[in-house]
């Protein structure tokens, strides 16, 4: 009598670099039936490394890792042609960074806050193939669709880069260039440069009006949320 071998299970690389988190994830995906946590990595360059060691069926990455942001991983992968969905895992504003996630290439953004029982959810979703975002960021893209420009991001926001904007949104919410470079895991110095990219782009003549304008485009998205 010929039994039939069971299915392997899926194997999820994380790449977070908060360590209780990390372990926390993992716990939760260990414990789930049909997926195992194959690595762990806090920055991008572990990571590579681990997909061509692990052969991962997904990877659960952290929009905010040291020194880049997640989204810098998806356009290395794309750039390899390594075809690994990526799930984002993120503090940071799903409204915007869930798009960008989607267009840089990801297959899904969910934010930490969510309970383990959704972002187990979204990881199967990615697994099994599809494309997971909330409600909320689906019927925003469906939105749009039909017309010709960002409302969110008509203040010139969409000219800068990923990186950028991360610091543009923290400014706004009144930081200033330690207490970014705190959360995002760079140098002071980084993240003044990233601040005169910002203010040159977006043609702010000063430290003041980014900190206007900047807290007047995060208020905006808090209203259209």
């Amino acid at each position: 009598m010929n039994t039939a071998a069971p299915n392997p299970d899926k194997r999820v690389l994380i790449v977070e670099d908060h360590p209780l988190f990390r372990a926390m994830l993992a716990q939760l995906i260990n414990q789930s039936p049909g997926m195992t946590v194959c690595g762990e990595a806090d920055n991008i360059p572990d990571a590579v490394t681990l997909i061509a060691q692990t052969m991962p069926d997904a990877a659960i990455v952290d929009l905010g890792l040291k020194g880049a942001s997640g989204l810098e991983l998806i356009k290395d992968l794309k750039a390899r042609q390594i075809e690994l969905p990526v799930l984002v895992l993120s503090m940071s504003g799903e409204r915007l960074y869930a798009e960008r996630v989607l267009r840089a290439g990801g297959k899904g953004y969910i934010c930490k806050q969510e309970s383990p029982e959704e972002v187990l959810i979204a990881i199967n979703k990615v697994l099994a193939g599809g494309i997971y975002v909330s409600e909320q960021v689906n019927r925003t893209i469906l939105e749009r669709l039909g017309k010709t420009a960002y409302s969110i991001e008509s203040s010139g926001v969409d000219l800068l880069s990923d990186r950028e904007v991360e610091v543009y949104e923290l400014v706004g919410q009144g930081l200033n260039s330690r207490e970014i470079g705190g959360l995002i895991n760079l140098g002071t110095s980084t993240v003044d440069s990233y601040r005169a990219r910002i203010k040159g782009k977006l043609g702010i003549k000063n430290a003041a009006e980014l900190y206007q304008c900047a807290a007047r485009w995060v208020a905006e998205r808090a209203i259209s949320s």
